[in-house]
């Protein structure tokens, strides 16, 4: 049987692993933003500002620097999409996976569905900026040049 160029395994297992990675790379990478952005503020980094739909807003301190915080989180886990995915493919499920997850977190953690506008906004934003910039950024990586050797060959 012949090898072919790119072939892709069906791993659920990797596939997991990559899904839970990008989860915990993205909660980490939003607490530290959270906690950078904090000290503008003076306010600390808590789990209402991750989960609540209702902190983020354009009217108070606080809901501005967490709106700063999520769309930093979008470039930082774009970073992430490279590192541990590396196929352009790939970005956009990835993405939409964590950002589904944490709408299930958030309704978990309110008691409601997320429904104030701002929160739905920030995150469609982010959704965005996190899949174009991840598959520009893993697009870039697969299409580079593949280096060949310039020696002759002695068996053909």
């Amino acid at each position: 049987m012949a090898a072919q160029f790119r072939s892709y395994v069906w791993d659920p297992a990797l596939i997991l692993a990559q899904m839970v990675l990008l989860q915990a790379g993205y909660y980490s990478s939003l607490g530290l933003w959270l906690a950078l952005l904090g000290t503008l503020g003076s306010t600390g980094p808590s789990l209402h500002q991750v989960f609540s739909d209702e902190i983020l807003g354009f009217s108070t301190p606080p809901g501005r620097l967490s709106m700063m915080a999520f769309i930093l989180n979008a470039l930082t886990c774009a970073l992430g999409l490279l590192y541990f995915i590396r196929r352009g493919k790939q970005c956009l499920d990835f993405t939409v996976t964590v950002h589904f997850f944490h709408l299930l977190g958030c309704w978990i953690y309110n008691s409601h569905f997320p429904s104030t506008l701002t929160w739905w906004l920030v995150h469609i934003v982010c959704t965005a900026l996190m899949a174009a910039i991840g598959e520009y950024l893993c697009m870039r990586i697969e299409l580079r040049e593949i280096p060949l050797s310039s020696a002759p060959k002695s068996n053909v």
